[in-house]
């Protein structure tokens, strides 16, 4: 937007007018799933969500809230809460992960960055280890990726580097990790001959070492730290290729399962163990199997294996894996440049916001909503809530949370009448459904369905309208599916296995209240809407048109 006659003056909507109070509600973990006993939403008693979806297709519709939807590269990918709320109040899809990695890299703004900055304090006395996936499947790590880090890596500076390989086979063809290596063996003779000490130092296949991820095998972490840590591992080579071939020859083996190994000197020494005063960076732009071992070089306080050694090193992420848990911290690649958010519109229209949460979910429906902004646009204008999140205990402890009391705060902020719109997310079907305990989970999704109906009630007072929606599924199906037969999985020993994870699945969204103009309905031309579309939804309710370049509403007045 260089145009110097920009303004954020948003002309006033044709046909629906201003001033009905508006309560839009995020239901953090919640998407829309087939009902059976693992859909904790569907065994929990719902009724004013069940009551909402009666209004379909006009007042209740289904949105997308993972992959392409919400910036991330694949259909695979699933959303989350961040990149979520970035979409729910930014109106447009930001690329996130991998192509903010690309856009990094070509532009050369990742050895700008404060994360590069840091790592490069270890390069006059310490080595550069890069640890990750090592294939061009693109779902997790892209080879182009390493190369040009590399590359980039040894023109500013490094001396020493250690490469530690995890073989892929399940984003790309099984035994495709021998051509990688070659690749990038023949990458590294070439640093060897500008003077760069440059050489893989251990490996081993995805699926058994370092990748695990949702805390489901802390083993699998330990096997890839004490290889790439500690330099020990059940097999010595002196070169990956000949490591990678080798492993391979037994008729069992497989790229993704490969057993850890390490490259050994002459003398039989490890080339490459992480040492003091090294600097440490996982590869990867995905997130979900690299935050276990973020967790085991971040964390001084650790309990999950024994590290044997805990090295002081300057460790950072290609991305930040957790925003919630700003895992790591630090990082190479910045969260998406996200300008002109839904809120900073609303604010220069007179728009008065209230939004609240509990602290887990608190900077979502600030921080992230507003574009990865700290504190207000406008302290006359806004007030936002933080209410203490429960400490000291895992959610399923208590799955009820705070959600009571976010209601009740938010009901107050809607009678008092200082407020035209309130935004709050209930983070109960997220939280404990990523414990992992269904009956918990159907007791916080209940308790979430109860602070719907107290903020809904009160909308009803003031004749106001409500917009109800979610960030992302999870608490809809808390099992992993045989990916066939669409059944729960089993594990060795015939146990279903509990998905503790964010799904693929799309989200709800609803409209009403005694406010709702007569005629007001979801359009049904719209292909594949997703979470962006919410944005420019939230300003026509409050009687506005939305900025041209924001992403299409979802509603539309019908001619009667």
């Amino acid at each position: 937007m260089g145009s110097t006659d920009f303004s954020f003056k948003l002309a006033d909507h044709p046909k629906i007018p201003k001033g009905k109070q508006l309560a839009v509600i995020i239901l953090d973990g919640w998407g829309e799933e087939k009902p059976d006993q693992y859909n904790c939403i569907h065994v929990a008693e719902t009724p004013t969500m069940d009551s909402l979806k009666k209004g379909a297709p006009e007042k209740w519709t289904l949105i997308k809230a993972h992959g392409p939807a919400v910036g991330l590269p694949t259909e695979d990918d699933m959303g989350n809460s961040e990149v979520g709320h970035n979409a729910l109040g930014a109106g447009r899809i930001f690329a996130q992960g991998a192509k903010l990695v690309d856009y990094a890299l070509a532009s050369g703004k990742i050895y700008e960055g404060a994360g590069f900055k840091y790592i490069k304090e270890s390069f006059e006395n310490g080595t550069l280890h890069l640890i990750g996936l090592l294939s061009d499947g693109g779902v997790h790590s892209r080879l182009d990726q390493l190369q040009l880090l590399l590359k980039g890596a040894a023109q500013n500076g490094a001396k020493r580097i250690r490469v530690h390989i995890l073989t892929d086979g399940r984003d790309c063809l099984d035994g495709s990790s021998i051509g990688y290596v070659e690749t990038l063996e023949n990458d590294l003779v070439e640093l060897q001959k500008q003077g760069v000490d440059a050489q893989i130092a251990s490996g081993g296949g995805r699926m058994y070492v370092t990748m695990d991820r949702y805390e489901n095998d802390w083993g699998v972490v330990k096997r890839g730290w004490d290889a790439q840590v500690l330099g020990k591992a059940p097999h010595k080579f002196r070169s990956a290729l000949e490591a990678v071939k080798k492993l391979r020859e037994d008729p069992k083996a497989s790229d993704q399962y490969l057993p850890p190994f390490v490259i050994v000197d002459e003398n039989e020494k490890a080339v490459g163990p992480i040492l003091d005063g090294d600097a440490v960076v996982t590869i990867n732009f995905r997130a979900d199997r690299m935050t276990m071992v973020a967790k085991a070089f971040e964390y001084e306080d650790f309990s999950a294996f024994d590290r044997v050694r805990y090295p002081k090193i300057r460790y950072a992420g290609m991305l930040q894996y957790d925003g919630e848990l700003k895992l790591p911290s630090h990082y190479l690649v910045s969260p998406p440049d996200i300008d002109r958010t839904s809120g900073e519109y609303l604010v220069h229209n007179g728009i008065r916001t209230f939004a609240c949460s509990e602290t887990v979910k608190f900077g979502h429906v600030t921080f992230f909503w507003n574009g990865n902004r700290s504190g207000y646009f406008n302290e006359e204008l806004e007030t936002y809530v933080e209410i203490p999140s429960d400490s000291g205990i895992t959610f399923n402890v208590k799955p009820k949370m705070k959600a009571l009391e976010i209601a009740e705060k938010t009901r107050d902020a809607i009678l008092s009448g200082r407020y035209d719109q309130v935004r709050v997310n209930l983070p109960n079907g997220d939280m404990v459904g990523h414990t992992g305990d269904i009956e918990a989970t159907v007791v916080a999704c209940k308790a979430a369905d109860e602070a719907v109906k107290i903020i809904l009630d009160a909308i009803e007072q003031v004749g106001g309208i409500y917009l109800v929606t979610a960030d992302h599924g999870n608490a809809e199906d808390m099992v992993k599916r045989n990916t066939k037969t669409g059944q729960p999985a089993k594990d060795k020993d015939g146990k279903i296995q509990i998905l503790t994870s964010h799904t693929l699945s799309p989200v709800p969204i609803a409209i009403g209240g005694p406010g709702l103009k007569e005629g007001l309905r979801f359009r049904s031309d719209l292909q594949q809407p997703g979470l962006a579309n919410v944005a420019s939804t939230i300003i026509n309710l409050l009687g506005f048109e939305a900025p041209s370049d924001y992403e299409p509403t979802l509603i539309e007045v019908a001619n009667n």
